[in-house]
């Protein structure tokens, strides 16, 4: 990655950690504190009040990814931000839990996921997109992890309302780091004979409705075992202002388990063994929060083992998601991930909520269970495609045309691109039933 490259990832990265921290800071602790106020001791509303953001995130993604386009990215960013710190601001005033799902509300209409990775697209090469947007994954994880250490201490010091504040400041100082730390998108000419997909054929790919059903399944399972988790640690004994003590030891070991299957995985390029089996262990998770879920020790270990495997799937989805979408339709597809990203948010704690309400904490974890099952069964079909660059002769546009035309009728071929200069062939590919000596035979013939 260049210098400016580098720059533009680490600026978003930074926008997305901001929001994401003040998303992800309120989950080990809000259900305790909705239990203090007017209407918390239902569940279910709890459960709404953590997933409303989610809702309004999914239905807002995509309007917000085609405002990107047509109003400029930045500007929809700062609006975004400034939507997010309103809600922000409400919930840090509301004094009853339906004021607290109104400034969720709120918060989720700041809906700028999808601007933010566009305008990563728009300041990386195709052949470093990958890196950025492990940045940002990676990114995610840390704040995550970050978030569930200081939610609790936060909470001790200023309260869940002043939680709120600090999200809505954090979302305004974020509109700085757009300013100053990340630099203006250069000016785009789309390719003159480039078929951009339609919105449907986005929908119905199969490759990434994979992708899409495990970020689904991945947020709802985050959101439905924080309504109950809360509870459990402290009726085993540790008190909301001392969970803090559980979350840090388990979040820096999670994260120190997850770097060398992260790095493993790249460089082997086992990135689908690794994948399909932390779904695997997730499930196993869960197991083990619902059997000796009564105890300090099996809630600690259920964690650990739950955070690895969270960490490492957070961290690959965005990666996977840039390299599987087509190139002309990279906005469309990110915008439809982040919406059924937020999708899941909503499901997984209403759901949970429901479930924690009237039949209890274990019906949850068997919830969560059924849907990573169902996660882990949809992803043994997933293929990971990978770049392919191969040296092409001098052609003319014709030839050039054709030779495409027939690189891209190869099996396993997903995408085929010619450089700028016309001096490579790049070829997205199923390494799983692409073979290399056809294209190599085709491309020698033009010589």
């Amino acid at each position: 990655m260049t210098p400016f490259e580098l720059r533009s990832s680490l600026g978003a990265a930074s926008i997305f950690g901001l929001r994401m921290f003040g998303m992800f800071v309120i989950l080990p602790i809000f259900a305790l504190y909705a239990d203090h106020l007017p209407g918390g001791d239902d569940h279910t509303l709890v459960g709404i009040a953590l997933g409303a953001y989610g809702l309004t995130q999914a239905i807002l993604q995509i309007p917000f990814g085609w405002l990107s386009d047509r109003w400029g990215r930045k500007r929809t960013i700062y609006m975004g931000l400034a939507i997010f710190a309103v809600g922000s601001f409400v919930a840090a005033e509301a004094v009853t839990i339906h004021g607290v799902i109104l400034g969720r509300v709120i918060q989720g209409a700041g809906a700028i996921s999808a601007a933010v990775i566009a305008l990563t697209a728009d300041l990386t090469r195709d052949e470093v997109r990958t890196k950025a947007m492990a940045i940002i994954g990676i990114t995610i994880g840390v704040t995550f992890g970050a978030s569930m250490v200081a939610g609790p201490v936060l909470s001790h010091w200023i309260g869940v309302p002043g939680i709120f504040a600090l999200t809505g400041v954090l979302a305004l100082a974020a509109t700085g780091m757009v300013r100053f730390a990340i630099p203006d998108p250069p000016g785009t000419v789309p390719a003159a004979n480039a078929e951009r997909p339609r919105f449907s054929q986005v929908l119905r790919d199969r490759h990434l409705l994979r992708l899409n059903a495990g970020i689904f399944f991945l947020h709802a399972t985050l959101m439905a075992i924080f309504v109950v988790v809360p509870f459990l640690l402290r009726d085993a004994g540790m008190p909301a202002g001392q969970q803090w003590k559980i979350y840090l030891p388990v979040m820096v070991l999670a994260f120190l388990l997850m770097v060398p299957l992260v790095v493993y995985s790249e460089k082997r390029q086992k990135q689908k063994g690794a994948f399909v089996a932390s779904v695997l262990v997730l499930g196993c998770a869960l197991l083990l929060l619902a059997v000796f879920g009564s105890s300090l020790i099996g809630l600690g270990l259920g964690l650990l083992v739950f955070f690895q495997a969270f960490n490492f799937l957070e961290a690959s989805l965005p990666s996977l998601i840039s390299r599987t979408a087509p190139a002309e339709a990279k906005g469309t597809a990110v915008g439809v991930y982040s919406s059924v990203q937020f999708l899941g948010t909503f499901a997984g704690a209403t759901g949970g909520g429901w479930l924690s309400q009237h039949f209890g904490s274990v019906a949850v974890f068997a919830f969560c269970g059924v849907l990573v099952m169902i996660w882990f069964v949809v992803a043994l079909g997933m293929s990971v495609p990978v770049t392919r660059t191969y040296p092409v002769p001098p052609m003319d546009e014709g030839r050039a045309r054709g030779l495409l035309e027939r690189l891209r009728s190869l099996p396993g071929v997903r995408e085929v691109r010619l450089s700028a200069a016309g001096e490579s062939a790049q070829l997205k590919v199923d390494t799983a039933v692409f073979d290399e000596d056809n294209a190599m035979r085709l491309i020698s013939k033009e010589a």
